[in-house]
């Protein structure tokens, strides 16, 4: 019985001696004798199934020839999860895009699926066969392109998705807020009304006298009005509950204490309801004001539950106007509104590290017409790095204004700025100065290509330590 391979074995040959089994190869099919002269001595490996080929940070690059078997390459990301970006089978290149990207680790990992033989070439080979054999050059350069693109339309739904789901735990804390303050409302509400119909029923069995009517009646005129009152100092508004709760307690009312605070909230006094102590004789006085409280207190608690959906609804509103950007072609874009969505779904990241936004929209913006799509995203990729370079307790500035019927947004964050080494390379796919595994190197690389290809339009940057401002600049009309 034949015993399995359990380890990867490695054999250097000439690369002439393997010219029958790479011309199967179809980037290869042209290649002659002297053109594998180039590459010298290579590597021959033999991988069983469950080995892994190469992980993800290992700085040894090589360019790779899959004769036979399966390998999976993957790329770990900072979540924990594993975006999946080819399964190699036989005749398949790979390993030339962190060559020719200049990147200084595989990006990736490459685990055997099954049995696989592989010719291993190294980075001086690789660069002297690209040099050297034109046809190759040009499969390898294609595949690259094909390659790039792929991963990058794949990022791009990734991030999409990992936006979504860290904006949806945000969205569940912003929705539970107001949900929570209605349902509350809703239940003393229906206390209030409990007790209204209560008190109501008990000045049925005592007929009021017109003199108490009109008493009660000016007062429900003025708790109906809801006129909000001059705000006030905390301790203004502790002293303005003590005088009316003193007050209330030395005639004897009932549930004063909760009395005086609703009644100080909408700027009533002691004069404002001794109308109804000379009118109520003091057992119905008690029943008058809890009555009168009750009903201003529902006017408030009313106010709070249409207070509560309105956030909602506009939470609803700016979620939908987020997700569906990538579907609404050939329409008109209002910057403002578009800015605003990404902000208050945005909310929650904000106020995790206390940054405050400062906006300096213009007064007027001129609506972009545009097939394009991606806007929010273009948003969401700048002021997600605006974020993680900010301090605590930063600031972001956002300014609109139009220059030579353009719009121009600016969005300028006060972290340690981008360095002068790494400046122009700001907008190349993958690269990043964030810790390995957190960032893709591709947030400034999509937002510019949904710009410049989507819009029409340009991205660039300043950068100073305090002070890095991004600016877009959009055509207000684009075919």
């Amino acid at each position: 019985m034949e015993e399995k391979q359990t380890s990867v074995t490695t054999k250097t040959i000439p690369a002439r001696e393997l010219l029958a089994q790479i011309r199967q190869i179809p980037l290869f099919q042209q290649t002659h004798e002297q053109d594998l002269d180039c590459l010298g001595d290579v590597d021959m490996i033999e991988a069983p199934a469950g080995m892994m080929l190469f992980d993800q940070g290992e700085t040894h690059l090589y360019f790779w020839i899959l004769l036979s078997g399966q390998i999976k390459v993957t790329k770990p990301e900072s979540d924990g999860g594993m975006t999946l970006l080819s399964n190699m089978k036989a005749g398949d290149t790979f390993g030339e895009v962190p060559l020719l990207t200049g990147v200084p680790a595989t990006p990736a990992r490459g685990e055997v699926i099954a049995d696989s033989k592989l010719v291993r070439v190294a980075p001086t080979s690789f660069w002297s066969l690209m040099g050297t054999c034109p046809v190759v050059r040009s499969g390898i350069l294609a595949n690259m392109g094909r390659r790039l693109e792929a991963y990058q339309v794949l990022t791009l739904h990734r991030e999409k998705l990992i936006s979504l789901g860290t904006l949806a735990a945000g969205l569940m804390h912003e929705l539970n807020n107001p949900g929570t303050a209605a349902r509350r409302a809703s239940s003393q509400l229906r206390e209030n009304l409990i007790r209204l119909q209560q008190i109501s029923l008990r000045f049925t069995r005592s007929p009021l006298t017109q003199e108490q009517k009109s008493c009660m009646h000016d007062l429900q005129e003025r708790a109906l009005k809801f006129d909000k009152p001059a705000a006030m100092s905390t301790l203004d508004q502790a002293d303005a509950e003590d005088e009316l709760l003193n007050w209330l307690e030395s005639i004897g009312v009932e549930n004063a204490w909760q009395m005086a605070p609703t009644l100080t909230a909408v700027g009533w006094r002691r004069e404002d309801i001794e109308c109804a102590q000379s009118a109520f004789p003091p057992e119905l006085f008690s029943d008058a004001l809890n009555w009168l409280t009750s009903l201003i207190s529902s006017m408030q608690l009313v106010g709070t539950i249409e207070e509560s959906i309105a956030r909602v609804t506009d939470l609803v509103i700016a979620v939908k106007k987020y997700a569906y950007d990538d579907k609404n072609r050939g329409r008109e874009i209002d910057i403002h509104e578009s800015i605003q969505s990404t902000l208050t779904i945005l909310a929650h990241k904000f106020r995790h590290k206390q940054i405050a936004i400062e906006k300096r929209f213009a007064a007027e913006m001129p609506k972009i017409k545009t097939g394009g799509t991606g806007l929010s995203q273009v948003w969401t990729n700048i002021l997600d790095n605006a974020i993680d370079a900010s301090p605590d307790g930063g600031r972001i500035v956002i300014r609109t204004w139009t220059e030579n019927s353009q719009a121009c947004v600016g969005i300028a964050d006060e972290g340690s700025g981008v360095s002068a080494e790494n400046q122009d390379q700001i907008f190349e796919p993958f690269f990043t100065t964030k810790a390995p595994g957190v960032g893709t190197g591709l947030g400034l690389d999509i937002a510019h290509r949904i710009v410049v290809g989507q819009f029409g339009g340009t991205i660039t940057f300043t950068s100073k330590p305090g002070d890095t401002e991004f600016v877009v600049t959009l055509p207000t009309e684009k075919k």
